[in-house]
């Protein structure tokens, strides 16, 4: 095969893999706005009709129920789904970010963030540097928001 018909193969195969992480994106996308929805209808329902743990576990069985092929449902998810709403709704600095994250990302910087200025320190390295979870926990396991802190706060001192 000549140089050139292979830089044109290559030219069609970097088509397709755009095209493919384009589609992902997109699912996620679409995926976070349902998991935010969701999480904003339980919110709202535990408030004004006092839903608590039997309901939404009724809930969660009546999906399973009636869409037994879809996953992800669960009783415990869906208190997830609103833990999400409740982190960020309330923040217009973070809400912009959540739909450029992935879930698991996101319920593993809820389960870890003590701030939100920590939760928006990872959305941004998240949507920065393309983590994968398992990249993510290695980033939180080594202290990285931390470490970024006294870095700042040293140079900071400096000036």
């Amino acid at each position: 095969m000549s140089d050139l018909i292979q830089m044109d193969f290559n030219e069609v195969l970097l088509k397709i893999k755009q095209s493919k992480a384009s589609a992902l994106s997109e699912v996620n996308k679409v995926l976070i706005e349902l998991y935010w929805s969701l999480g904003e209808y339980i919110t709202q329902k535990s408030t004004k009709d006092n839903w608590g743990k039997s309901v939404v576990n009724e809930l969660a069985n009546f999906i399973q129920a009636h869409e037994p092929n879809i996953k992800g449902f669960t009783s415990r998810n869906l208190w997830r789904m609103k833990q999400f709403y409740e982190t960020y709704h309330e923040n217009l600095k973070l809400t912009p970010l959540v739909t450029q994250v992935t879930w698991s990302n996101h319920l593993l910087i809820m389960s870890v963030s003590k701030s939100n200025d920590e939760i928006e320190f990872y959305l941004k390295l998240c949507i920065n540097e393309r983590y994968s979870k398992r990249e993510l926990e290695r980033q939180i396991k080594s202290s990285v928001y931390e470490r970024t802190l006294l870095v700042e706060k040293t140079f900071s001192n400096r000036v």
